[in-house]
C-alpha cells in the first residue's frame, strides 16, 4: 500500500464517519465495502443491504423533505415520492438529512445520475463554486487534476476559483504545500489565441488573490512537472517543474488528462471525481474505477465531512 493511501485510511479511521456507497451489487463496491468495514475505516451503508432504510414511512419522510427543498423549483409531492425511489436521490437525501456523513456513487452509472441530485439537493458552501477534481497518485508523488467533471468551459475567473479550491483541497487532503500550474498548449507566450489568453488571465488573477501560493501559467504540462524541461522552456518559473496541482483550461482536456495519467502508468491511481464546494461531501466514481479507488474515495469523503 502506498504511503498516501495508508495516510488517508489512517485519518479516516479516527473519525468514525458513516458513508453511503451506492450500487452495492457491483462486485467492486462489495469488495471496497468489505475492506472499509474490516479495517474500520468508516461505517458503510450499502443501500441494497439496509432494508430498514427502505420502509414506507421512512421513504415518505424523505419524500416530504425533498418536496419542501424543491417546491420552489416546481417539484410536486407526487414527483418527490417518485424521485425518492431512485437510490441516487434516496442516498443524497440520507446525507442531506444527517443520516450519513457523505456519499460515494456511480461506479456503474453515468456521472450525471449522481451529480444531478447532488447539485439539486445539497447547497454550495457560501460563495463557493462547485467543481470536481481527481487525486492522481503516481510513484513518489500525488497530484490534483481539476476540473475534470463539472465545468465545461470555465472563464478566467472560474478557473482561478477552481485553482483556489483545489489548492485548499490539496492542503487538507494531501497535507503538503500546493504548487499550482495553469496548463495550456503555450508556455510564456510561445503560442497565441483565445485559450492562451484565458489561461494567462486566470493565472494573473490567482497570483493577485493568492500571492502566498506558488503558481504559474500559462505553462505546458512538461514544463510544469519536469525540472529538466522547466529549465529549458521556463527557467524563471517559480514552479521549477514541481507543480502538484494541474488546472486544465476546459473539461475536455481535464477529463482526457486524468484518464491518460491513470491508464498510461501501470501503478498509477486516480481517485474521483471528488466534488468540492458542496455543503456536504458527495463524490463521484469513474466507471473504470477499481475497488481500491472506491475505498480511497470513501475514506476521502469521510475526511471531507470533517473539514
Amino acid at each position: 500500500m502506498r504511503l498516501f493511501e495508508q495516510f488517508i485510511f489512517n485519518r479516516a479511521q479516527k473519525l468514525n464517519k458513516t458513508i453511503v456507497i451506492l450500487e452495492g451489487t457491483d462486485k467492486r463496491v462489495k469488495k471496497a465495502a468489505s475492506l472499509l468495514t474490516y479495517q474500520k475505516i468508516c461505517n458503510v451503508i450499502l443501500l441494497e443491504q439496509y432494508d430498514n432504510y427502505h420502509d414506507n414511512s421512512f421513504k415518505e419522510k424523505l419524500a416530504n423533505e425533498l418536496f419542501l427543498l424543491r417546491q420552489h423549483k416546481g417539484l410536486t409531492l407526487p414527483e418527490a415520492k417518485t424521485l425518492i425511489e431512485d437510490p441516487f436521490y434516496f442516498g443524497v437525501m440520507l446525507v442531506k438529512m444527517g443520516y450519513a456523513d457523505g456519499l460515494v456513487g456511480a461506479a456503474s452509472s453515468p456521472s450525471v445520475k449522481l451529480l444531478r441530485p447532488a447539485l439539486q439537493i445539497l447547497k454550495s458552501k457560501s460563495g463557493k463554486l462547485v467543481s470536481a477534481f481527481f487525486i492522481v497518485i503516481v510513484p513518489n508523488k500525488t497530484y490534483i487534476f481539476a476540473d475534470c467533471a463539472i465545468n465545461l468551459d470555465p472563464d478566467a475567473t472560474l478557473l482561478s476559483q477552481i485553482a483556489a479550491d483545489s489548492a485548499n483541497s490539496y492542503t487538507h487532503l494531501v497535507g503538503k504545500e500546493p504548487k499550482v500550474a495553469f496548463l495550456s498548449y503555450s508556455t510564456d507566450n510561445s503560442g497565441h489565441g483565445p485559450s492562451v489568453e484565458k489561461v494567462q488571465a486566470a493565472a494573473a488573477l490567482f497570483k493577485k488573490n493568492y500571492p502566498e501560493i506558488i503558481s504559474d501559467g500559462e505553462i505546458q504540462l512538461d514544463a510544469a512537472v519536469s525540472p529538466e524541461v522547466a529549465q529549458l522552456k521556463s527557467p524563471h518559473s517559480p514552479l521549477k517543474g514541481d507543480a502538484n496541482i494541474l488546472i486544465f483550461p476546459d473539461l475536455d482536456s481535464g477529463n482526457i488528462g486524468y484518464k491518460m495519467a491513470q491508464r498510461f502508468g501501470i501503478n498509477n491511481i486516480a481517485i474521483g471525481p471528488l466534488i468540492q464546494g458542496l455543503e456536504k461531501p458527495v463524490n463521484d466514481l469513474s466507471r473504470g474505477c477499481t475497488y481500491e479507488e472506491i475505498a480511497l474515495n470513501a475514506a476521502i469523503t469521510a475526511i471531507q465531512s470533517s473539514l
